[in-house]
Formats: C-alpha cells, structure tokens, sequence
C-alpha cells in the first residue's frame, strides 16, 4: 500500500476556491480505482496550506490515477491557485 502526501499552498484569498475544487473532486478521487482513502487536512498556522492524504493499492494505481482525465483536469484547476509550489511524498510502512 502507497500512503501519498501531497502539501498544497493556496493564495490566501483562493482558498474557497480550492474548497471547491475538492468538493466536486473528492468524492470521484475516492471511488477511483484501488484508491483506499483520501481525506484533506487544513494546517491551524497559516490556514493556506492543506494537505491532501491519500492511499493506494500500490505505485502502479497512483500512476494510472495521476494519468487519468480526473486528475488532469483537477490538477489544472487546482494550479492555478497556488502561493507556492506543491509537495509531495509516496511512502510506505515502515516495518521495523
């Protein structure tokens, strides 16, 4: 299993508009194919900054789900708002 990170800054002023955004798309991310989980997380300090937690069956769903349509076009909504440039992170259990 994939657990994905993904930390996103906003324009202050187009964080609404990203809230958005992911109203419409959550739920179609979710019931994408061997997509586990997703949920979004909001920082307290500064309240721009958002991270999205995902988890996928394995590297080869996250791919054919970073290839998709559903991601093309959000990812090209959701660029457009940005204050800085997004990071993210694949990772797995760590067993020890």
């Amino acid at each position: 299993m994939i657990k994905r990170i993904v930390k996103l800054t906003f324009q202050p002023e187009k964080v609404d508009d990203f809230l958005a955004i992911f109203r419409d798309s959550g739920g179609l991310i979710r019931a994408f194919p061997c997509c586990h989980h997703v949920e979004l997380l909001r920082c307290t300090e500064p309240d721009n900054v958002f991270f999205t937690y995902s988890f996928w069956e394995d590297g080869t769903a996250l791919e054919r789900y970073r290839r998709s349509a559903l991601f093309r076009s959000t990812w090209k909504r959701t660029r457009q708002l940005f204050a800085g440039e997004p990071e993210a992170w694949s990772t797995v259990e760590w067993g020890g």
